[in-house]
């Protein structure tokens, strides 16, 4: 299916999700009851990575989890996924573990301990530094330490390999991370955290010139995502257009960004245009929106191309 067969290698985090049902999402300092308790894989990282497998293509991931009873858990859907879990080292303690509330209309609030997650190191980067420069794309998250994320932008500018950053959970980023990154993927409330020069709470920023900003530092392009509203997208060389979102049943938010970046750049590496992938991306994260938890949520390529085709 692909025009080139190199993996996607992704270097990220790997919780263990404990997803709670309400009828809202709590206020602060308010309890609310709970209709559903699931516990699901997750993490951004190893969310990306499933979402690459399930359509079909090679991918490896490099993370850490615990020496708990997750751990096992957290290897075992991995491996089912299709991923190659070779990169994924044990450290002894808990694994990072994301605490989820969903309200009945899919939006939901999440606090991620960060677990082994936070002993993923510049070490690990340079121990997987071939499996990297050998790769057709990397993704990235922040949910891992901010010195590892910029060790590997710089590894991946050095073996020119894209770097696609889901910049999540949101801070301010240096440019000289920015200008390693190739696709920088914010959603519209990190987007104004972005920037070199931004503060921990921004003051409600124009999305359009905060793109504008940003595109001047990556190498290819931004692409913000928008939710329900679809994505923008913004090239290096002068692409502007915001594609609609899909419409469908939207049961559980939960990484449907995740499905998007992992689609993404699967769709890069299948030879489409920046257009084409970012729609071939929509499609993934909305067929995820429509069943719960997130690695469970994850589409395969025919469920992707038949809401293509739909809309086609």
């Amino acid at each position: 299916m692909a025009t080139t067969r190199k993996s996607i290698v992704v270097v990220g985090s790997i919780n263990i999700d404990l997803v709670a049902r309400a009828a809202r999402i709590p206020l602060a300092g308010e309890t609310v009851s709970s209709s559903d308790f699931q516990m699901h894989p997750g993490g951004k990282g190893a969310n990306q990575a499933v979402a690459a497998a399930r359509l079909g293509y090679p991918v490896r991931m490099i993370g850490r989890v615990g020496s708990d009873a997750f751990a096992e858990k957290l290897r075992a859907q991995l491996l089912e996924s299709g991923v190659d879990a070779s990169g994924v080292r044990t450290h002894s303690g808990p694994s990072g573990v994301a605490v989820i509330a969903v309200a009945p209309n899919g939006e939901n609030a999440i606090v991620v301990t960060p677990g082994a997650n936070a002993q993923v190191s510049p070490r690990d980067v340079e121990e997987n530094a071939d499996v990297i420069g050998e790769a057709g794309a990397v993704l990235a998250q922040l949910e891992i330490p901010f010195e590892t994320v910029r060790h590997l932008g710089k590894l991946c500018a050095q073996r020119n390999v894209p770097l696609i950053l889901d910049p999540a959970p949101a801070r301010p980023l240096p440019a000289e991370l920015l200008e390693h990154v190739s696709w920088l993927t914010p959603n519209e409330t990190e987007i104004g955290h972005c920037l070199p020069d931004a503060t921990e709470s921004p003051r409600s920023p124009d999305a359009f010139e905060v793109v504008e900003a940003l595109v001047k530092f990556v190498r290819s392009g931004v692409l913000v995502k928008m939710g329900s509203r679809g994505v923008m997208v913004a090239g290096k060389e002068g692409v502007r257009q915001q594609i609609d979102a899909f419409r469908v049943d939207a049961i559980d938010t939960t990484a449907a960004g995740d499905a998007f970046n992992g689609a993404f750049a699967v769709a890069l590496m299948m030879g489409k245009s920046t257009i084409e992938s970012a729609k071939f991306a929509a499609a993934a994260g909305a067929v995820s929106v429509t069943r719960a938890g997130a690695q469970p949520s994850m589409p395969t390529i025919e469920e992707v191309n038949v809401l293509l085709a739909r809309r086609a």
